[in-house]
This record gives C-alpha cells, sequence and structure tokens, in this order.
C-alpha cells in the first residue's frame, strides 16, 4: 500500500497539478445530456470548488465537501462563490453532511484508495448520502492506455464493479482519454452508478 497523500499539505504548499481552474468537460457534457437529476448535489473531494460553481451554476443546490480545510478556505474566498456550501469531510470515518442528495460527484477522489475496502466504504458513504434512485458520477483514472510514470492513480473495471456493490447498480463505465496541460494523454473511466432499489441478487441455482 503506498503512503496515503497529505492533502492538507499539498494544499497548503500549492501543488495542485490536477487543479486546472477550469470545469472538467466531463461534468460538462453530464450536464448538457442531463446524466444527473437536478436537486440536491454532493461533490466529493471539491478541492477549490471549481466544478461545484459549474454544478451550482447550472442550477443545482451544491453541497461541497474536502478533507483540506485550506482546499475549504481557497474554495469559499472564491471570488464568486454561486451560493456553494463548503464543509469539511473525512469520506471514510464520517456520515454524510445533510443529504439525502438526488447526485453525488467525485472527480478523481474515489480512485485514491488503494485497497479494496477502503473503496468498498468510500461506495458505501455514496450510498448512504443518496435517496433512492439517486446517481453518483465518478471520474476515476483508468488502467487503459499508454504506460506512465505519474499521474493520477490506475483502477481497472474490476477494482471498480467490485467497490460499488452491492449498494449501488451500474448504469455505464465508459472509457476515455483527456489530454493534461502538458499535452500528455491520460486514461479515465467515466462511472454512472445508481442507489439500488432491491439488494443486488446471487446467481440463480440450477
Amino acid at each position: 500500500m503506498t503512503t496515503p497523500t497529505n492533502w492538507e499539505e499539498r494544499y497548503q504548499t500549492n501543488d495542485l497539478p490536477w487543479d486546472t481552474g477550469s470545469p472538467d468537460p466531463r461534468f460538462q457534457e453530464a450536464i448538457q445530456k442531463e446524466w444527473l437529476p437536478k436537486g440536491r448535489l454532493l461533490d466529493i473531494g471539491c478541492g477549490t470548488g471549481t466544478n461545484a460553481r459549474l454544478f451550482a451554476s447550472a442550477g443545482f443546490d451544491v453541497t461541497a465537501v474536502d478533507i483540506s480545510p485550506k482546499a475549504i478556505e481557497m474554495a469559499k474566498t472564491h471570488p464568486n462563490p454561486d451560493g456553494v456550501r463548503y464543509e469539511l469531510w473525512d469520506v471514510l470515518t464520517q456520515s454524510p453532511p445533510g443529504g439525502p442528495f438526488d447526485a453525488v460527484v467525485d472527480r478523481g477522489c474515489f480512485h485514491v484508495f488503494d485497497s479494496d475496502t477502503e473503496r468498498t466504504r468510500f461506495a458505501a458513504r455514496v450510498a448512504e448520502s443518496l435517496r433512492m434512485g439517486g446517481v453518483w458520477l465518478s471520474l476515476i483514472g483508468s488502467t487503459e492506455g499508454p504506460a506512465r510514470d505519474e499521474g493520477p492513480p490506475r483502477r481497472n473495471a474490476t477494482e471498480v464493479l467490485q467497490a460499488i456493490e452491492p449498494e449501488l447498480e451500474l448504469v455505464s463505465l465508459r472509457a476515455g482519454e483527456m489530454t493534461n496541460p502538458e499535452g500528455e494523454i491520460r486514461a479515465w473511466w467515466t462511472c454512472l452508478s445508481r442507489k439500488r432499489r432491491t439488494p443486488a441478487q446471487p446467481s440463480s441455482e440450477r
């Protein structure tokens, strides 16, 4: 298991290669194509709030959370707050802040956890946060694409699916690529899942 990242230190030292200052195009696509029900939305791992403000400007009622006090401070002091509520929250150890939510999003938060147990716990917290039938859109580093020595963690499709069951059902898992500001191609999953109305069922016996 890798050493856990000190997120507060990264924000305090402005070591934020993932923070481009622009909304993620895949979230923009999700809004345009209405993948997420309008209503209350929770942004997990919001950082400085770029994507939270995108969703708020599109008419969502947004609560945005992060584990780093500095990140929350930076988000709250943005000159265009757009009515987003920001809160400190550790997704693995604390109950969800408010809720239930109609939608949950995260950009590169789920994939930072190396252990199956932690990823399953993350997904369970998402399910706990959602109303019945609510949806979760997660952007996840993928094992697809060319080899690289740095960048976001990579998860394979099996790891993603094992984490979201049995409390969430897969709606879609789409492979894609993004080019970072340095021109490097990064492979990502766009994963959309829904809180289950009935538990996952075992295979029928013959």
